[in-house]
């Protein structure tokens, strides 16, 4: 992408609907309800193949075939283990603070393993150190933000294992317990929808790192603080939240209708880029439907009234369940906690962040915006010392 535009450009508040670079990674057309990684619908991805599947599309720039498949879930199964100068550290880790902050603890412990393995600047590696260097941190992420989780919980961490793909191995590790088949699918089928999603905040905070040249876990780093906000990945517990401050069928209208009086965001509803129902959600919803239960009949009915009194008090606005609703629901009925809900989100989207990481450092241009100066106009004379 060129531009022969010199000078400063206006562009709207928070850059939407500016288009920063190029990408072969994938698009989100919002208008649609649509979204793909490379030339695959993501939602059919998520619905037929793997995690490994999917990484290796995003990493590689095509669906694996058997032999690459297995080749490459043994490379990942044997990155998983961490060293011991980060595996020492995390119980400190885990017991800092008043209350458990899984994302600040894990970019503490992923900074860690960029000095222990001297990870150096994407700028001074070539292709294959990078995409090697992104993997490792792919594959340790899982394992650091379970042990994280159970040591807090005054739990021994589960040991990596080889055995198992990507979806059970995660909810092994935080549970201790090899889940059945139709947990590993609906986790699965998460993971893979939430790998990556357009430019979001996180995803550009990494690309901006990468632009850098700085390592591969400096850019993780950064895209894990912006994720960490309740307006980006820090969502789905709250929307689970959500569900228990209604309680019955018969408050959501009271409900609603006090958090739009009070200006308050409804969680879970919403989204940046969607005009249509997010397509996430919609496979979400079925995905629960079929797990079954109580709390899935509530979430159903709570949807489809919250959309109908928004529609009220908002026309116009198009307001459906996004992915964050259904996530959390599916996710409680897999066994997860609900602290592990925004780190179940950033165990997939640690691969989106690398990929897009992988695809920055192939350029040699830093990204550069600049900034209008709104304050008093310059220059005044600095004062002299009363």
């Amino acid at each position: 992408m060129t531009s022969t535009i010199e000078g400063p450009i206006e562009v709207p508040a928070g850059l939407r609907n500016v288009v920063v670079t190029e990408t072969r990674l994938g698009d989100v057309r919002g208008d649609e309800g649509f979204y793909h990684y490379r030339q695959y619908s993501a939602i059919e991805l998520a619905r037929s193949k793997s995690v490994e599947d999917v990484w290796f599309l995003l990493f590689e720039g095509r669906l694996p075939d058997p032999a690459e498949r297995a080749t490459f879930v043994a490379e990942l199964a044997s990155l998983r283990e961490l060293p011991p100068e980060v595996r020492a550290v995390l119980p400190a880790v885990a017991a800092a603070g008043s209350s458990f902050n899984p994302l600040a603890g894990l970019r503490t412990a992923l900074s860690l393993l960029a000095a222990a393995r001297g990870l150096r600047p994407l700028w001074d590696v070539d292709a294959a150190q990078r995409k090697a260097d992104a993997m490792l941190v792919c594959a340790v992420t899982p394992t650091i933000l379970a042990a994280l989780y159970r040591l807090r919980s005054g739990l021994e961490p589960m040991e990596p294992r080889t055995d198992l793909g990507a979806a059970a191995h995660w909810l092994y590790l935080v549970t201790g317990e090899v889940p059945d088949d139709a947990k590993v699918r609906a986790i699965e089928h998460y993971l893979i929808s939430t790998i990556d999603h357009g430019f979001n905040a996180s995803t550009f905070t990494a690309r901006v790192i990468a632009s850098t040249g700085a390592d591969v876990v400096a850019a993780v780093a950064g895209a894990i603080g912006a994720f960490s906000g309740p307006l980006h990945g820090g969502a789905p517990d709250r929307a689970l939240a959500s569900l228990d401050e209604i309680g019955t069928p018969d408050r959501i209208d009271e409900w609603v209708r006090a958090k739009v009086s009070s200006g308050d965001r409804i969680m879970g509803f919403g989204h940046a880029v969607y005009r249509t129902e997010d397509p996430r959600s919609l496979m979400l919803r079925d995905i629960a439907v079929e797990l079954g239960g109580d709390l899935v009949d509530f979430a159903t009915t709570v949807e489809r009234r919250i959309v109908e009194v928004l529609a009220e008090l908002k026309p116009g606005r198009n307001l459906y369940a996004n992915v964050e609703f259904y996530a959390g629901v599916v996710m409680s009925l897999c066994g997860l906690p609900r602290e592990m809900f925004t780190p179940t989100f950033a165990v997939s989207r640690v691969i989106g962040w690398s990929a897009n990481i992988l695809e920055q450092a192939g350029t040699s241009k830093i990204i550069r915006p600049s900034a209008r100066y709104v304050g008093e106009p310059p220059p005044v004379p600095v004062p002299a010392e009363v």
